[in-house]
């Protein structure tokens, strides 16, 4: 019998992330269970979905600290009352302290919209349109102290049109996010990641 693992999703708005974990988890019967879902922002509408969902909802307003570190300090305090094996960054949009990310370096995951290395930060799709590129993308990686960087788990490709804009770019990319994402979230919850000299390796699922 695997053990059930336990994960904590922090959200800044929709959470539509966040819902495509929801749906495949159920769907797929993971041994996993969705613990928490914490928000910066108390008006996310992502914490509706949790909450009707059943999962229980916790509100730390980043206002609501003189600066980052305090405010992470009391992230952390919020997340780690619920023990997870696996915190996932679901359109969490602050940046982190180093100290918060040593605190959960090798179960922490982030999604980001693009083809890292390449258009780190915001605005990620503008970037791309700018630079030209043919394709564009998605990336679930482990989460390190150096911003959208960390051992790649997975990536989607996503053709760039030519007449292509920042909006319809965008919903193709997302849709590419709500696969993989929970793909990789899957491997890690069962034993398949490994991370060997800064590199990720996928492996058959470890027995539990």
């Amino acid at each position: 019998m695997r053990a059930m693992k336990s994960i904590v999703i922090l959200i800044s708005g929709r959470g539509s992330n966040m819902q495509a974990i929801m749906r495949a988890a159920a769907a797929e019967k993971w041994p996993a269970r969705i613990a928490a879902v914490i928000s910066n922002r108390p008006q996310a509408a992502g914490l509706q979905a949790a909450a009707e969902a059943g999962i229980p909802v916790v509100v730390v307003d980043h206002q609501g600290y003189p600066d980052r570190a305090e405010f992470d300090a009391a992230l952390s305090a919020a997340i780690d009352q619920f023990a997870p094996d696996l915190v996932l960054l679901a359109g969490f949009l602050r940046i982190l302290t180093a100290g918060f990310v040593e605190h959960y370096r090798g179960r922490m995951l982030n999604i980001h919209p693009s083809l890292l290395p390449s258009f780190p930060g915001l605005a990620t799709h503008r970037q791309a349109l700018a630079a030209g590129v043919s394709e564009h993308g998605a990336t679930v990686h482990f989460v390190t102290p150096d911003l959208d960087h960390g051992p790649i788990v997975e990536q989607a490709i996503v053709q760039v049109r030519d007449d292509d804009t920042e909006a319809t770019l965008a919903a193709r990319v997302l849709a590419q996010e709500h696969i993989i994402y929970p793909r990789a979230v899957r491997s890690f919850i069962e034993g398949r990641l490994r991370i060997v000299d800064g590199r990720v390796v996928q492996g058959p699922a470890t027995p539990i």
